[in-house]
C-alpha cells in the first residue's frame, strides 16, 4: 500500500498530501484483482469501496472515471459533444474534429501525456485517453487525424466493475469575463432555443441513439432529433406531420437508420411478444426469435451496421433508461430478468402496419416451435502462462496473450528453426534446449529427455498453456471465456417408485433457452418436463423431463442444432432399442 500510494504520487503530482490519503486510504479495504482486455493485454485493477480507482498496464497507473468524478482537475481535459461517447464507449478513439476548441484555448499538453475527456456542458471526465500529439501539432494539423488513443470510458467492461454510477454533473469552469457574459446571455436565451445537454439522469438526457455526429472536413455537426413519443402529444395536423417525418428520415444517415429499426423492434418485442412468464429470457433468444420476428419485410437487423456496435450495448443503453434489467445468470451469458412494461416509451409505441395485435399474439404461441437456431461458433484458445513466457517472447508475445493453436503451432515452428534446433540425423526430432527444457519437461524429465518428437512437443506446449474458448453466437460479438466449455450434460436420475427423469444441464452455454428446449420436448414425447434450480449453484436451472429421452434429445441436438457431438456428454446412457423391460 505504501509503495502504491508512492507510485500514484510520482504519477499525479497534482494530487496533495490530504488527497493522496483519501485516495489510498491507510485502514479502508483495498482489493487488486487481475483482468484481460480483448487484445490479450493483462491490465492489474485496484479496487476501493467496491469501485475500480486505478488500472495498471505495463508499469504505468492510469485513473478510472470513477477516481476522476471525485478528482475532475487531475489530468489536463479536452471536451467533445455527447453523441461521441458512445463512439469512444465502442471503442473508438477520439478524432481531432470531435474536440470542442473552448474560448479559452486548449491546455498545454505534450504527445504522451495523460488527459482526461469530458462532454460539452459538463466538466466530469467519461473517458481516460492518451494524446496521440501536442498542443502546438493539433492546431498545427489543422485540428485533423487522431487526437487521442483512448485507454478507458464511461460504461466500458472496467467501469461494470464499480457501481455503475452516472457521471455526476459539474459545472465548467468560467476562466474570464467574456466567457462569464456568454454563459449569462445562454442562461437568458434558455427556453427560446433549444440546447443539447448531459445530465447524469438517463430520463432527462437525450438518447445517444437519437444523435448523429457528421464530420465535414475540419467541423462537427450535431443534430438531435426529438423523441416521436415527445412530438404525439403535440400533433395537431396528422398529414403535416407524416411529412416531415418521411422528410426526416430520408435525411438519416444508414447508422442512424439502423439504430431507429433496433428501437422500433425492441420496443415492439416488449410490447407484443415477450411476457412475464418467459422471464429470465436470454438476451441472444430475445435477440434471435422476437426482436427478428418483428422486423419490417424487406429490412433486416444487423447491428455492426448501427451505432451501438454489440447487443449488449444496445441493452445497456436500454437499461440505464430503466425499461428492462439484464443481469449474468451464469458465467458470459446475459438474461433479461425484468421488464418495466408500464413504462411510458413502451406506452407510447405504436405497432406499426402490417402488424396486428391477433398475430403478434399467434407469433408469441408458436415462436418456440418456428424460431431458428444458428449453433455458436466456438474455437479453443490459449493464454500464454508465466512459465511460457520464455518460449513465446522472441516473439513478441507476453504473458496473457491469447493464442489460437494454429498460432500456436507457427510460434513453436519458427523458434525451432530459428534457433537450428531441427536433430539434424532424423528431422523428425527437436532438439531440447534450456528454454524448451524449461517451459516443456518435467523436473524428473530433465536430465533424462534431449529430443522430442514434433508431436509431442507441439502437444506439451499446448498442455503448459492456459486454455481458453472463444463462443460466437448469431449475429454477436465474439465471447472469450476462460477454461474449456463445459459440454451439455444430459444424466438418467431414479426418483420414487423406479421411475426415470432425464435431466439436461448448461444449455445456456451454447445459447438454448432452457425454457424453450424444455417446452419442445414436452410437445415431442408427451412428457411432463420443468425446469428446476441446479443444487449446489447460484441463478443456473436444469431441464428435467420423464423418462429415458436421450433418444430424442440427440436428434434434436445434433440434428436440428447442429451441435458438434463433442459438446454433448451422456448419449451414450441412451436406452438400447428393441429391448423391454
Amino acid at each position: 500500500r505504501r509503495k502504491l500510494r508512492t507510485d500514484v504520487a510520482a504519477a499525479f503530482p497534482n494530487l496533495s498530501a490530504e488527497q493522496l490519503t483519501e485516495f489510498i486510504p491507510n485502514k479502508e479495504e483495498l482489493n487488486v484483482i487481475k483482468i484481460y482486455s480483448h487484445k490479450g493485454e493483462a491490465v492489474t485493477v485496484y479496487m476501493n469501496n467496491r469501485n475500480p480507482i486505478l488500472f495498471e498496464i505495463e508499469k504505468a497507473l492510469y485513473p478510472t472515471v470513477y477516481t476522476l468524478w471525485v478528482y475532475p482537475d487531475l489530468l489536463p481535459a479536452f471536451s467533445t459533444w455527447p453523441p461521441v461517447l458512445q463512439k469512444l464507449a465502442g471503442g473508438a478513439d477520439l478524432m481531432l474534429p470531435g474536440v470542442v476548441v473552448p474560448s479559452s484555448g486548449f491546455p498545454q499538453v505534450e504527445r504522451g501525456t495523460l488527459c482526461a475527456v469530458t462532454l460539452l456542458g459538463n466538466r466530469a471526465p467519461v473517458a481516460v485517453a492518451v494524446a496521440t500529439m501536442s498542443t502546438a501539432e493539433m492546431l498545427a494539423a489543422g485540428m485533423k487525424g487522431k487526437g487521442f488513443a483512448v485507454l478507458h470510458t464511461y460504461l466500458d467492461h472496467l467501469w461494470e466493475y464499480g457501481d455503475k454510477s452516472y457521471p455526476p454533473t459539474l459545472a465548467p469552469l468560467v476562466t474570464n469575463s467574456a466567457e462569464k457574459e456568454s454563459a449569462e446571455d445562454q442562461e437568458e436565451t434558455e427556453g427560446k432555443q433549444p440546447v443539447i445537454s448531459f445530465s447524469a439522469d438517463p430520463s432527462q438526457h437525450v438518447d445517444i441513439g437519437d444523435l448523429s455526429l457528421k464530420e465535414r472536413d475540419t467541423c462537427t455537426i450535431v443534430m438531435g432529433k426529438e423523441e416521436l413519443h415527445e412530438n404525439r402529444a403535440a400533433e395537431t395536423d396528422e398529414d403535416a406531420n407524416t411529412e416531415v417525418q418521411q422528410e426526416a428520415e430520408d435525411s438519416r444517415t444508414p447508422q442512424e437508420q439502423m439504430d431507429a429499426l433496433f428501437n422500433q423492434c425492441f420496443f415492439h418485442a416488449l410490447k407484443c411478444k415477450v411476457k412475464k412468464s418467459d422471464l429470465p429470457l436470454l438476451t441472444s433468444t430475445f435477440l434471435r426469435t422476437h426482436m427478428f420476428s418483428c422486423c419490417p419485410a424487406g429490412q433486416q437487423l444487423d447491428i455492426k451496421k448501427s451505432s451501438y456496435k454489440k447487443f449488449s450495448k444496445f441493452l445497456q443503453c436500454m437499461q440505464q433508461q430503466k425499461i428492462l434489467q439484464v443481469k449474468e445468470l451464469s458465467k458470459g451469458v446475459e438474461s433479461i430478468v425484468e421488464v418495466d412494461w408500464k413504462h411510458p416509451d413502451i406506452r407510447a409505441f405504436a405497432v406499426p402496419e402490417g402488424f396486428s395485435s391477433a398475430s403478434a399474439a399467434q407469433d408469441s404461441k408458436n415462436e418456440n416451435r418456428g424460431q431458428v437456431y444458428h449453433a455458436p461458433e466456438i474455437i479453443p484458445l490459449y493464454g500464454v502462462s508465466a512459465k511460457m513466457v520464455p518460449l513465446f517472447q522472441e516473439s513478441g508475445h507476453k504473458k496473457g496473450s491469447i493464442l489460437s493453436s494454429s498460432e500456436v503451432r507457427n510460434i513453436v515452428v519458427n523458434y525451432v528453426k530459428t534457433n537450428e534446433l531441427v536433430d539434424e540425423t532424423n528431422k523428425n526430432f527437436v532438439k531440447v534446449n534450456a528454454i524448451l527444457c524449461d517451459c516443456l519437461l518435467d523436473k524428473s524429465e530433465q536430465d533424462e529427455i534431449l529430443n522430442l518428437k514434433w508431436d509431442d512437443l507441439l502437444s506439451r506446449c499446448l498442455e503448459r498453456l492456459q486454455p481458453l474458448h472463444q463462443v460466437t453466437f448469431f449475429g454477436q460479438e465474439p465471447i472469450v471465456r476462460k477454461g474449456n466449455i463445459e459440454p451439455i450434460d444430459i444424466t438418467i436420475a431414479q426418483r420414487s417408485s423406479n421411475k426415470k427423469v432425464t435431466i439436461i444441464k448448461n444449455l445456456e452455454l451454447y445459447g438454448l433457452d432452457p425454457q424453450c428446449v424444455a417446452n419442445i420436448l414436452q410437445q415431442k414425447v408427451q412428457a411432463s418436463a420443468t425446469i428446476t434450480p441446479i443444487p449446489g449453484t447460484k441463478d443456473r436451472v436444469q431441464v428435467q423431463i420423464q423418462g429415458n429421452q436421450i433418444h430424442h434429445l440427440a436428434k434434436m441436438l445434433l440434428e436440428e442444432y447442429q451441435l458438434p457431438r463433442k459438446y454433448i456428454q451422456g448419449l451414450e446412457k441412451a436406452p438400447k432399442l428393441g429391448r423391454k423391460k
